[in-house]
């Protein structure tokens, strides 16, 4: 039985058995006790009749004959009955058996309270040690109860009792991540709601400016015209970063699911760079694919494409006029890399480390067009699907950056 696997239980238990054991070992040495006893009182009263009929003078062959006898007679009941003992009479009134009866009510009584006692105290120590271990769990669990996690139920032995300590250990444990989760989404909803707040400030200044710069001017067209486009720009960039930050924060709390699928690289670099074509030709700059055509990978095509989009709007940030932004793509046995590599202006080893960070500008390209949500936002899609994603890159001669998947055997 489980309730055996108790260390506490099974003590209690051995100490029951040998309880019993010591109760039939105290009856069995009681009775020989009395046995004895019984014995020496019949002996002595047989000594005290032998001797007084000798003192009457009685023949020894008489006496003898009497004691050995075991018949009665209804002569010998009547003339016992005519001194008065017999079923009925008072112990007090029997000298040798009044004195047996005195020992045995003595050991007897001796030995019930001794046998109480040993009792008592096997039962007293099972109670307090498993009341001290009920308290000790009250105490933890009343903890647990008011969010204090620093210490836990007892778990080094077995038992039913044991058995639920671990399960209230297991909802505990449950609760303190539940807990955490609860702590990091507010404080993952306050970074977001600050972020958010920081960044929409200076294009609605700029935003308000504008427009007190247009109503200074109401009649001055070109004033009117250039600000307005200021407007347009100031508009998409707010536009740009509350998509992105919508699109980060879902992200983070797990609201995407993505439908993988075995996708075609090449079908999948053309779907990331279709918005891209004309505002590299616009800026003077090439767009160069090559890769093994018939490659695929499994991923979800369109946020795959916006991850790999985003590289390559980085790329088209830092590459000057006339510069190249180069797609390639490549198989070995484990896993499939995408390449997204430009000529452009590089990274400077101080910020090399913080360009997956939300916002992040380095003081070199203050003046680079972007937002800053770009590389985080493509970091976050291709880890959340399994990828891994990698940046190299020399400053003022270009960048590198590699996103990866592992192939399925």
């Amino acid at each position: 039985m489980s309730v055996f696997r108790d260390r506490q239980i099974k003590f209690f238990s051995l100490f029951i058995v040998l309880y019993i054991v010591l109760i039939f070992g105290l009856g069995a040495w009681l009775c020989q006790t009395q046995i004895a006893a019984s014995k020496s009182i019949y002996l002595e009263h047989d000594r005290a009749v032998v001797s007084a009929l000798l003192e009457q003078g009685i023949s020894k062959e008489v006496i003898a004959n009497a004691v050995s006898s075991t018949d009665t007679s209804a002569a010998g009941v009547e003339f016992l009955n005519n001194l008065g003992i017999t079923q009925n009479t008072l112990s007090s009134l029997l000298p040798h058996f009044s004195q047996f009866q005195y020992h045995f009510l003595i050991m007897s009584l001796g030995g019930c309270i001794c046998l109480t006692i040993i009792l008592g105290i096997g039962i007293i120590s099972f109670l307090w040690i498993r009341n001290r271990l009920y308290q000790q769990a009250e105490k933890i669990i009343d903890n647990y109860i008011h969010s204090d996690y620093s210490r836990h139920l007892p778990q080094d032995g077995e038992g039913e009792i044991f058995h639920l300590f671990a399960s209230i250990e297991q909802l505990a444990t449950m609760l303190q991540a539940k807990n955490e989760s609860e702590h990091k989404t507010k404080e993952f909803l306050k970074n977001t709601i600050s972020d958010i707040s920081h960044q929409l400030k200076t294009p609605l200044a700029a935003l308000e400016m504008y427009q007190e710069i247009m109503e200074a001017e109401p009649d001055n067209a070109e004033t009117v015209k250039e600000f307005s486009k200021k407007i347009g720009t100031a508009l998409k960039r707010m536009e740009q970063l509350i998509l992105s930050m919508l699109k980060i924060t879902r992200l983070d709390t797990g609201n995407i699911i993505f439908e993988k699928q075995s996708c075609p690289v090449k079908e999948l670099i053309k779907n990331a760079i279709s918005e891209l074509g004309t505002r590299a030709v616009q800026e003077e700059k090439q767009l160069i694919i090559k890769g093994t055509p018939n490659l695929t990978i499994i991923c979800d095509m369109d946020w795959t494409s916006e991850a790999i989009g985003n590289l390559v709007k980085n790329a088209l940030d830092h590459t000057e006029a006339g510069g190249t932004i180069r797609i390639t793509w490549e198989s070995t046995p484990t896993m499939l890399r995408i390449l997204v590599s430009d000529n452009g202006s590089g990274i400077a080893p101080e910020d090399i480390h913080h360009i997956f960070k939300r916002f992040y500008r380095s003081k070199f390209f203050l003046n680079t067009p972007g937002i800053g949500l770009g590389l985080p936002l493509a970091k976050s899609i291709i880890e959340e699907q399994g990828g891994f994603i990698s940046v190299q890159s020399v400053l003022h001669e270009g960048t590198t950056f590699s996103v990866s998947f592992l192939t399925k055997s």
